[in-house]
């Protein structure tokens, strides 16, 4: 498909917008003309004295479309002009495809943040809902949820302070890569000769950030363990990072600590004993599916059987805050085989549970077959988890989106009350300032306008070993932004 911009810059949302139709495809750009071969999305702004004339026209196959509108000059921007294309296009879209967006024109990942703003400003629930209807087209559905995110989060949003932060460590291996997946994670095979040299320097670092920590008088208020697969690597391994984390960080009023646990390949009772004896109060373990063709057909080596000894392993340790973390729209994945999932999921009966939505990524294994996976009924997955979950006392506390998302879609985070992970709410959120160490590490700080300044870590572990002292160098603006 070719996505002509004509006197426009407006790729990112276009593109975005495109996607919420044709989530697998590949496009062309072109910034001038007026034909292409093939499928054709034109875009066209025109200025003129007192108004700016917008232009769109799709062709999809045999059918073609065009709508135009017009804008006052002196009560516009050009995210205005923007956002006015993108619903011409929307609307073609919907029309050409038959097919309607349930999230409407909302591309971003945060919506769940739009609707905590608009609470913040005094406006009622029957407002905010007339408001995303009106502008963004969202499905009454899709607003509920939102909605409930957010009513959810507001009792733990603490009030801003510079001075309470999160930690994030990166462990980024796993022993295969799934065919959905999309992160910088390594296998174990390819790994096991970086694997001494990496733990070292991840160990080092967090001496470097244990150091800022202290020199600003900052205080912990979440630890997150995410990869990749924390559980990938020994034993004797994992306890020597959780370790070095407590060493230098001062824990004791730390409001939740987390461990991705993961796959149930990775999963032992001596590993999970580490996590306990190391005092992290809320671990994942994250079957994706309990159907063990499916498993078989996404690359995971372990049965369901395994999950469920994993899970029943934590509790007998004395976990009491376990999440499970299900794919809704998995290849072959059916509606029968994801509610036995479910029905399996809730007997078990964990604290959390996190409904994800299959994602087309292009680095991830599936995407050259995006096309046959949009036919998985992931939607009503996401409908029947959304269902159970209400259902058996759990709300909603964070949402987001992805591009690329099949039925452009949601992932869902739902939780008992009381047992909602305060790390998810902030990263997404992003209220709070979170310290990333390890490879592929994301640093967000946060200051009291709620501007963010990313310090993004190397991705691979070899770079991250090969540049450290220079990755280290990059520190210095966490201590700018701290010395403020």
């Amino acid at each position: 498909m070719t996505i002509l911009l004509n006197n426009n810059s407006f790729k990112y949302e276009t593109e975005a917008t495109v996607k919420l139709f044709f989530p697998a495809e590949r496009f062309t750009f072109l910034y001038e003309g007026s034909q292409a071969d093939g499928d054709l999305i034109m875009t066209r702004l025109k200025k003129g004295r007192k108004y700016t004339y917008l232009y769109v026209y799709v062709r999809i196959g045999s059918k073609s479309l065009r709508k135009s509108s017009k804008l006052e000059n002196s009560r516009i921007s050009d995210s205005d002009c923007e956002f006015a294309i993108c619903r011409l296009l929307f609307d073609l879209l919907c029309r050409i495809t038959g097919k309607k967006s349930e999230w409407g024109l909302i591309t971003g990942i945060r919506p769940v943040k739009k609707v905590n703003a608009l609470i913040e400003q005094g406006f009622t629930k029957d407002e905010i809902y007339e408001s995303f209807s009106q502008k963004y087209l969202i499905s009454k559905k899709k607003m509920d949820i939102a909605y409930h995110t957010a009513i959810t989060q507001l009792p733990l949003m603490p009030e801003f302070d510079k001075k309470r932060i999160s930690i994030y460590v990166s462990i980024p291996f796993c022993p295969t890569r799934c065919t959905y997946c999309s992160f910088v994670s390594h296998s174990m095979d390819s790994a096991k000769k970086l694997m001494p040299e990496y733990i070292s320097h991840l160990c080092r670092e967090l001496e470097i950030v244990g150091e800022i920590v202290d020199r600003y008088g900052l205080t912990i208020d979440t630890v997150y363990y995410g990869g990749g697969t924390p559980t990938s690597i020994s034993s004797d391994d994992l306890y020597r990072i959780m370790k070095k984390t407590s060493e230098c960080f001062d824990l004791s009023s730390i409001r939740e600590y987390n461990v991705e646990a993961g796959r149930a390949d990775t999963i032992t009772e001596e590993k999970l004993a580490v996590i306990k004896e190391m005092k992290a109060s809320r671990i994942s373990i994250n079957p994706q599916t309990l159907n063990d063709a499916v498993l078989r057909e996404i690359g995971r080596n372990h049965t369901a059987s395994q999950v469920i000894d994993a899970f029943k392993t934590a509790r007998k340790l004395g976990f009491d805050n376990i999440n499970m973390d299900l794919i809704a729209g998995l290849p072959t994945e059916t509606f029968e085989s994801f509610r036995q999932t479910m029905k399996e999921v809730m007997e078990l009966d964990p604290e959390g549970v996190t409904i994800h939505t299959l994602t087309l990524k292009r680095s991830a294994g599936l995407y050259a077959d995006g096309k046959e996976n949009i036919k998985n009924p992931a939607s009503e997955m996401v409908d029947y988890g959304n269902k159970v979950l209400l259902e058996h006392g759990y709300a909603p506390y964070y949402l987001y989106r992805q591009k690329n998302t099949i039925d452009n879609l949601e992932n869902t985070g739902y939780s008992k009350p009381g047992k909602e992970s305060l790390y998810n709410i902030y990263i997404m959120d992003e209220t709070q300032t979170i310290l990333g160490t390890g490879c592929a590490a994301s640093t967000k700080l946060v200051d009291a306008n709620n501007s963010i300044t990313r310090v993004m870590n190397y991705k691979f572990p070899y770079e991250y070993i090969n540049r450290f002292d220079e990755l280290m160098n990059k520190k210095n603006q966490i201590h700018d932004f701290f010395a403020v």
